[in-house]
């Protein structure tokens, strides 16, 4: 198939630092590569990707050093360029939620759409309303459900590429918390979760500009009134293997509907398992006594993340290995594709990239479907 991938231009793909979408998006990208694909990015020109990139701005936005950038022009250029070029491609998948509905509902029978963030916010409804012809893909079952009369077609997890993860088979002691520091991912919680079970904490976050104050005010008395606590700051894919691996489990303790939760895979990958609030996606990701706990209240939190490091490493990669690869992840697609195909009258679907999809995954969620 002749895959266009359509990124956000707020990081590189993928990002150097924090970022989810573009980070799912270059892994998805490499893994339709590999599989023998055609495949196109449109992203910043600093993208690393297998695919033909078509760099539609000079760097991503976030570490842009420029004082005065419009988000909403970069992405609009984009959008143009890709709309000049959507005959060339059998499926164009976009990641830059609705901003391209006007200008692409010409092609909405070609166009694939995943959602990324939250959707329980006051305006989506009539936006996804006005434009039912585009076909959405949700990340997590539970991202779903502000919008549960939408056009969706599927549900497929992020995927990472294994070989990017090392597997730590034994941990260093400590528990991790990796994000971002904002009210909703709770980092007050993990704070309180080491003190009370007397452990070290290394926390690598991010503190953007919108979470300042909460940063300054709640949070730092809490890292520099206490010993146990090291901050390390925003770090990059390299650096994760280690921060993770060497962690006896990492604390989700979300308050929020999390759409999926990368973070979490990513310590699946290094053996290490995840102590996360049953909140948003979390119940879909981790397996309770397999891959982590699932806990309700911070005594359950405190008692899990005390009992993480008698659970099995190897057992927690394996199932990252079964569920949340790239390749997993590339494959769920590619049904979706094979299914948007397919639903397209005969003569508008080139010959080469006909197929018969299989059961689409939003009906079908048993483990067979999903790997």
């Amino acid at each position: 198939m002749k895959i266009a991938q359509i990124t956000p231009l707020y990081e590189a793909v993928p990002p150097r630092l924090y970022g989810g979408t573009e980070r799912v998006v270059a892994h998805l990208t490499d893994a339709l590569v590999d599989l023998g694909h055609d495949v196109t990015l449109f992203a910043s020109a600093d993208a690393q990707t297998k695919a033909r990139l078509v760099p539609v701005r000079d760097q991503a936005i976030r570490l842009d050093p420029a004082p005065l950038k419009s988000d909403l022009a970069a992405h609009m250029s984009m959008l143009g360029e890709v709309l000049d070029r959507a005959e060339e491609f059998d499926v164009i998948h976009f990641h830059t939620d609705m901003i391209h509905f006007p200008l692409f509902q010409k092609y909405a029978d070609k166009t694939l759409t995943t959602l990324h963030g939250r959707l329980d916010m006051k305006d989506l409804p009539g936006v996804y309303a006005r434009w039912s012809e585009f076909g959405l893909v949700s990340i997590s079952d539970n991202q779903r459900k502000p919008l549960h009369f939408a056009n969706w077609k599927a549900t497929v997890h992020h995927g990472m590429p294994g070989e990017q993860y090392i597997f730590s088979p034994k941990s260093e002691g400590y528990l991790a918390f990796l994000g971002r520091i904002s009210p909703e991912k709770r980092p007050d919680r993990a704070i309180e979760i080491a003190t009370k079970l007397g452990k070290r904490l290394k926390m690598a976050a991010k503190v953007d500009a919108a979470d300042k104050r909460y940063w300054e005010e709640t949070i730092r008395p809490l890292v520099e009134g206490n010993p146990l606590i090291e901050f390390i700051g925003e770090i990059g894919d390299h650096q994760k293997s280690a921060f993770l691996g060497g962690a006896e489990a990492l604390l989700f303790p979300i308050d929020w509907p999390e759409p999926f939760g990368l973070v979490m895979i990513e310590a699946m990958a290094c053996g290490t398992p995840v102590v996360a609030f049953r909140c948003g996606s979390t119940p879909e990701v981790i397996e309770d006594g397999a891959t982590g706990f699932l806990v309700d209240t911070m005594e359950q939190a405190i008692a899990a993340a005390g009992r993480a490091h008698l659970m099995d490493r190897e057992a927690v990669r394996a199932r990252f290995d079964l569920r949340f690869s790239a390749t997993a992840m590339a494959r769920r697609y590619l049904d979706v594709y094979g299914d948007l195909l397919a639903r397209r009258p005969f003569a508008e679907a080139p010959i080469d990239t006909v197929v018969t999809p299989l059961r689409p995954l939003a009906e079908d969620r048993s483990f067979a479907a999903m790997v």
